[in-house]
């Protein structure tokens, strides 16, 4: 109690001592200490059968995460909770608030330089009083701060031997951020039934800055004493052993990477561990045993494919943030994205006997400014994005025509993802055991709700929606799970309703992937079900839905698409003797992108070298058929 409540006094003082760099108004309450929430009997949190599509992300950084402090970021872990349930916050003089509440969140500030922000933060703290936290806390010159990130960040994170830099004051400090704020603040917003806040936290690995970052995430409140960080585990089999280690304690954890389009190629193509050792099934069943989920979309881009390495996939040019490959030595390569991984996986199945890349599908945004799901083309109240990254990208100008700490040119930004979980309840324990089986699915912001079964004796041509779920998991498996030793073609189902306050639905489509006898990489796109009476080409593909957007106002219209479409569709090309997956793709009409309503609401023209529209989509897990 009294160090949540040090805590709070330090955001007073550093208020006072940083002035301009200080830039949330708190709300009353907002500064309350942790208190115990006491958890709604079982009897008491509403039960879904055939189960709820409840939306949230998993990933989202607060002030206690250095880089998003030092881009002007005030919103603490209790704040960005609050965020998350509708409360309004203030940042940069401007406001914000959701345009609807989040159903869950997972607050991941990284390990990394936790334990230095708690000294930073907390008066009577160890290191508290050292000149160079007082820099930290009182520094207001943007190009002050970049350094620092440059200094302390970037270049230690991406560099040969990553460290905590000589102000960590040690275990206790990080230790006391853990309990005292990302816990307790977890614990105090959590109402189960109503709003689920689960606990963790980002390991932030970047070998010569590869991406190989993942989020952590703990099914309930038992936790370690305090989380691991890239300094103490540089290398993601040291954290999966870790996790192992964790579990023999009785905690139940798993992690999930990010931005693979940032990951010169390590997260999928490598052959060998971090020490030259080749992949075998004990690594294989290591990596699938705590990542079952991958994050498809966030700020800083969109995963799947990539237009420049799919050229057959009409829609692979969305928000593929080209700007990535111009720092820290990236590369554009087809095997830094998610639909190479999976298919990937076959081929080391068919190796190993165990696919290491078996990965559902979620989103988040990776957002440093604790604007937890604020993924809104338009902005709070209609107003603009306002970017992610506080000054960073926190003006029209830096947006339009500066970079993101190296990482990321602002124009390629958008605003992130969100994760559908299908679970009978919002509690930590329903979505921890749909996320570990994979029965979720990621949007670009967008709340599609998306459903996805397979089976080999699943009927075709399902009456309804309701038909359609309840054959689903009687007689299939739905979005996630595995279909073996099939004799016959599977046949699968697909069912979406449009975002009620969002665009009408253009299309879903399914996406086969498999190797051939060679191990080559295989795929089929095919479009499932469309709305209005368009016929299908020679080529068998839908035409365009059509486009209502008006450019000179950044406004649409849902005179074309569906509120919803459901269909069927059998594989016909489907071989006994080979493994294959398949995921579907739900994708909206056309939308005006955030670039756009900015530029209308600031009078500037549109920039040239950015869609003006984009189509909203929303990618289901995927079903994976084995011969097993």
């Amino acid at each position: 109690m009294f160090r949540e409540f040090a805590v709070r006094c330090a955001w007073v003082f550093g208020c006072v001592a940083a002035l301009t760099s200080c830039s949330v108004q708190q709300s009353k309450g907002a500064a309350k200490p942790a208190v115990a929430v006491t958890a709604a009997p079982p009897a008491e949190v509403p039960n879904h059968p055939m189960k709820e599509a409840w939306f949230g992300e998993q990933h989202i950084h607060t002030a206690y995460s250095l880089d998003a402090f030092l881009g002007g970021t005030r919103i603490t872990p209790f704040d960005a909770y609050r965020f998350a349930k509708g409360a309004e916050v203030e940042v940069n003089g401007t406001k914000h608030q959701l345009d609807r509440p989040l159903d869950w969140v997972v607050v991941t500030d990284h390990a990394e330089f936790l334990g230095e922000m708690y000294s930073a933060f907390t008066p009577g703290a160890p290191g508290h009083d050292l000149p160079v936290l007082e820099q930290l806390r009182t520094m207001t010159e943007l190009k002050q701060r970049q350094e620092w990130f440059i200094k302390y960040v970037a270049g230690n994170n991406r560099g040969d031997n990553p460290k905590h830099p000589e102000f960590y004051q040690g275990p206790g400090t990080t230790r006391s951020a853990w309990k005292d704020v990302i816990v307790a603040a977890a614990e105090q917003h959590d109402q189960p039934g109503r709003f689920t806040a689960l606990i963790g936290f980002e390991w932030t690995s970047a070998p010569q800055g590869a991406n190989l970052h993942r989020n952590v995430i703990f099914r309930d409140a038992r936790v370690p004493d305090l989380p691991i960080s890239a300094y103490e585990l540089p290398r993601e089999e040291a954290l999966w052993a870790w996790m192992a280690e964790q579990e023999k304690q009785g905690m139940t954890l798993l992690a999930i990477p990010h931005n693979s389009n940032a990951s010169k190629t390590v997260m999928f193509a490598s052959k060998a561990d971090s020490t030259g050792r080749p992949y075998d099934a004990a690594y294989a069943s290591m990596r699938a045993r705590f990542e079952p989920a991958i994050e498809m979309m966030q700020i800083k881009g969109n995963s799947e494919v990539h237009r420049n390495f799919w050229p057959a996939d009409e829609f692979a040019g969305f928000e593929n943030a080209d700007s990535i490959a111009k720092y820290s030595a990236r590369v554009a390569d087809e095997r830094n994205y998610v639909r190479w991984g999976l298919v990937e996986g076959l081929n080391w199945e068919a190796k190993l006997g165990v696919n290491p890349f078996k990965l559902g599908f979620v989103g988040g945004t990776d957002g440093h400014n604790g604007l937890t799901g604020e993924v809104m083309e338009a902005g709070s109240f209609g107003k603009g994005w306002q970017g992610g990254h506080g000054d960073e990208d926190g003006s029209v100008e830096r947006r339009r025509s500066a970079d993101v700490g190296g990482w990321i040119d602002g124009k390629d930004e958008n605003p992130g993802a969100l994760t559908g979980v299908w679970a009978a309840q919002n509690t930590r324990a329903a979505l921890f055991d749909a996320m570990h089986a994979r029965e979720t699915f990621a949007t670009s912001g967008t709340r599609i709700k998306l459903r996805f079964f397979g089976g080999g004796a699943l009927p075709t041509d399902p009456k309804d929606a309701k038909t359609l779920v309840q054959q689903g998991y009687a007689q299939g498996v739905p979005m996630g799970g595995t279909l073996s030793a099939l004799k016959t073609a599977p046949h699968f189902t697909v069912h979406a309703m449009k975002d009620s306050q969002g665009a009408n639905l253009d299309r879903i489509q399914i996406i086969k992937g498999w190797v051939d006898a060679q191990g080559r990489h295989q795929e089929k796109i095919v479009d499932v079900v469309g709305a209005g009476q368009r016929q299908r080409g020679a080529d068998g593909k839908l035409p365009p839905v059509g486009n209502t957007v008006d450019l000179s106002t950044a406004k649409y219209n849902n005179n074309i698409g569906s509120a919803e479409l459901m269909g069927s569709w059998t594989d016909p090309d489907f071989d006994p003797a080979q493994r294959a997956l398949y995921y579907a793709r739900a994708l909206e009409i056309p939308t005006p992108r955030w670039t756009t309503y900015e530029a209308v609401i600031n009078g500037l023209p549109l920039p040239k070298d950015v869609p003006a529209v984009i189509q909203e989509r929303a990618w289901s897990s995927p079903i994976w058929v084995t011969t097993q």
